[in-house]
């Protein structure tokens, strides 16, 4: 047997966070725990798990401090309610049946503890490491989370020690602002008005960026920390210098002109993967963009395709005589999905309100809109208008727990 669990529980300084490893004692666990018993390090140093002085925990437990304990006042805080909590759950799993009793004196369990120097209640240290650790055997024993799981929460989840919020395009739809402006003082008046909403995303246009620099990215990062922030670099060529630079004004995402050669696509793609950001594969001006992707390898396929509305495509082939069943103002949206995978298709050309639901349903995750909402009198009032075709922003009626085990 070889199972790892992890657990946070409570809040502020008293707040547990527990790791634990168990696994056969005639197994790597066993090894480690031999060791982390016999090789001491100052400040980190292991201690048995008891219920009372005199009376070890069965399974047998080794408690570590992740936090250095620098004098009697933090070894307390370990040698008394920390290794109480850990050595009564341990024992209560067992009792309940979430570690097997006829496997007690076959495994062990290593559990990293972290303590912060600043907690003073010894009853909520005590309280939170009991449920940390109880709840992290239970994880470890049922293998949680599942690979599903994690899959499912990995661009929803948030971190709260983070301080922020990593945005990710896992729910779509969405609006994306485009802010084609060339003066600053316009451009925080528009993003001031526009509601702060997930499902809205802000570009730094081109004409922004050409100005001022992609700096002007972190610009807009000031103005609104957790957004989705859009680089229009357009890039054509040295793209990942191009790349690098947006990713370090923080943003999001790059938009990669589909005119450059697939040699320069494909390495701002593999730059804007090696920096975690999405790429965007703009196809203005691109006449066959469904050759330029199949040129592509499979592992640099883009984030995002943006089509503009090309209505000239869909008359020569009804001319012709093809088929236009699928075909939409921007082209064949469901087969572009097909070309990228997982990836995402993005619209735009003179969208309005109206011309949203039809887009949706067309298969478009993104709708990009400038002149409609930057140019309006009431911003605000104008970004609704097309909110007003979207579902709520993503987890809004989840509870703080949901993403955790179902009982």
């Amino acid at each position: 047997m070889y199972k790892i669990g992890e657990a946070l529980v409570g809040d502020g300084n008293e707040l547990a966070h527990v790791d634990l490893i168990i696994g056969d004692k005639e197994g790597p666990a066993g090894t480690a725990f031999a060791n982390g018993m016999t090789q001491l390090s100052i400040g980190h140093t292991p201690v048995l798990s008891v219920i009372r002085p005199n009376l070890m925990t069965k399974p047998s437990t080794l408690i570590i401090p992740k936090v250095t304990v620098g004098d009697l006042d933090d070894a307390s805080k370990i040698f008394g309610p920390a290794q109480t909590a850990v050595g009564r759950a341990v024992a209560d799993a067992v009792e309940e049946g979430l570690i097997p009793k006829d496997i007690a004196e076959d495994i062990v369990i290593m559990v990293s503890v972290f303590i912060h120097p600043d907690a003073e209640d010894y009853r909520k240290i005590y309280q939170y490491n009991y449920g940390a650790t109880k709840l992290a055997i239970r994880r470890a024993m049922s293998d949680y989370p599942g690979i599903n799981k994690v899959l499912a929460e990995k661009d929803r989840g948030t971190h709260p020690i983070m301080g922020f919020k990593v945005t990710r395009l896992w729910s779509p739809p969405y609006v994306q602002v485009a802010l084609d402006l060339d003066n600053l003082d316009a451009m925080e008046k528009i993003i001031s008005a526009v509601p702060d909403r997930e499902r809205i995303l802000l570009e730094a246009g081109t004409p922004l960026i050409k100005k001022f620099g992609v700096g002007v990215v972190s610009k807009i990062r000031k103005l609104r920390p957790d957004a989705f922030i859009i680089a229009d670099l357009k890039t054509l060529d040295v793209g990942r210098v191009e790349i690098k630079m947006a990713a370090d004004e923080t943003a999001d995402a790059v938009a990669i002109s589909g005119l450059g050669t697939i040699e320069s696509i494909e390495k701002a793609i593999h730059e804007a993967q090696k920096q975690g950001i999405y790429s965007i594969l703009d196809m203005m001006n691109v006449d066959n963009f469904k050759e330029k992707i199949n040129k592509l390898q499979d592992n640099l396929k883009p984030n995002i395709v943006l089509l503009h509305r090309n209505v000239d495509l869909e008359t020569s082939m009804a001319e012709k005589g093809q088929d236009t069943s699928d075909m939409t103002e921007w082209g064949n949206i469901k087969e572009i999905k097909k070309l990228i995978g997982d990836g995402l298709v993005a619209v735009a050309g003179g969208i309005t309100p109206e011309k949203v639901d039809e887009a949706i349903e067309s298969g478009a995750d993104i709708i990009v809109v400038g002149r409609y909402i930057i140019g309006s009198r009431d911003v605000r009032r104008s970004a609704e208008d097309f909110l007003a075709h979207l579902p709520q922003d993503p987890d809004n009626m989840r509870l703080a727990l949901d993403e955790d085990e179902q009982v």
